[in-house]
């Protein structure tokens, strides 16, 4: 089978950031709280009327760019998402009009922060194939439409944006393994009650505002640690890599403790090998590992050869990790 590589990557992040201090004057909190716990100084807030689509696009042609590829050279699009534009279509068939690509494949996942890893697992299996040559996999989220700015368990988190990678054959990079997981019996750990089948709309669902972000974050912060652990052992140690082995490590951007427990277990020093930048943009679901794999490439912290492990939990509950030769 053709081994699949990431032959270009792209991000966009709004203009607007909301500080710690913002939110200081917004609810009961403080800067050194909000750091100390979580490791964020600051988000991107998304404006009013720029959408998951809009961002996901200017993502998208970044990386594209950076491929030098063009829309229509594209088979395949995956947009991971949990704040899609809307139920249906899918956001990913608004980013394909949206970007003039051919009328080729094109679906959304909902993985939640999980998802940019998801979604380049599938396009990888897609181009091994042999059905699809090249595939755009984009995370997107506009998670301040979806955030209770009076609730400072969790308005303190979440912020916008979006980052791609195209992948294809011809770079000489592969990704050498990956696993996928789920445990749908914890899924009221994270979730965003109204606004489907179960709880449709309705003036009740919205004075309650069940269509914001309910997390229990305590009891998902130990399943984060044990979790993200566990996949980086089970995609790792099939191909005889350990900590040593690993060049950079770029996780699900969520908190800086989790990180840090993280690379405790694995035995590796956080400092060297752990890409950081929750400081700047704090959680962005499955945008946060997108944006972070662009930023280490940009920042030269990625080289031709290195070995990289990809980790992230989320909300379903999901789990995945990668190991990519770049």
């Amino acid at each position: 089978m053709a081994k699949t590589g990431i032959i270009g990557v792209g991000k966009y992040l709004p203009e607007n950031v909301l500080t710690n201090a913002d939110l200081e004057r917004m609810v009961d909190t403080t800067d050194e709280w909000i750091t100390s716990r979580t490791g964020i100084k600051e988000r991107r807030i998304a404006a009013e009327n720029e959408v998951t689509s809009d961002m996901a696009v200017k993502a998208a042609k970044n990386a594209l760019n950076n491929a030098g590829l063009q829309p229509e050279d594209i088979d395949l699009i995956i947009v991971a998402t949990i704040t899609p534009d809307m139920f249906f279509p899918s956001t990913a068939c608004i980013v394909q009009h949206k970007l003039g690509a051919r009328k080729v494949a094109a679906f959304d996942i909902s993985v939640a922060c999980s998802g940019f890893i998801y979604g380049l697992a599938i396009a990888d299996q897609f181009i091994k194939s042999g059905m699809f040559k090249h595939a755009l996999v984009i995370a997107a989220e506009k998670l301040s439409s979806v955030t209770d700015w009076e609730d400072r368990s969790t308005c303190i988190l979440f912020g916008d944006g979006a980052g791609a990678a195209v992948l294809g054959t011809e770079d000489g990079g592969e990704i050498l393994g990956a696993t996928l997981g789920a445990d749908g019996s914890k899924g009221d750990l994270l979730q965003l009650p109204a606004g489907g089948s179960r709880m449709p709309a309705s003036i009740k669902t919205v004075e309650n505002k069940l269509h914001t972000i309910k997390m229990e974050g305590n009891t998902l912060f130990k399943y984060a640690v044990k979790i993200m652990a566990e996949a980086a052992r089970a995609v790792t140690e099939p191909l005889g890599l350990k900590g040593d082995d690993i060049d950079i490590i770029i996780p699900h951007q969520a908190n800086i403790r989790i990180l840090n427990a993280l690379a405790k277990r694995m035995g590796v020093d956080p400092a060297k090998k752990v890409y950081l930048n929750i400081e700047k943009y704090g959680n962005m679901s499955a945008a946060s590992s997108a944006v972070a794999l662009t930023e280490a490439v940009e920042e030269g912290r990625i080289k031709k050869g290195d070995i990289i492990l990809m980790d992230a939990f989320g909300g379903g509950l999901t789990w995945g990790a990668l190991i990519i030769k770049w």
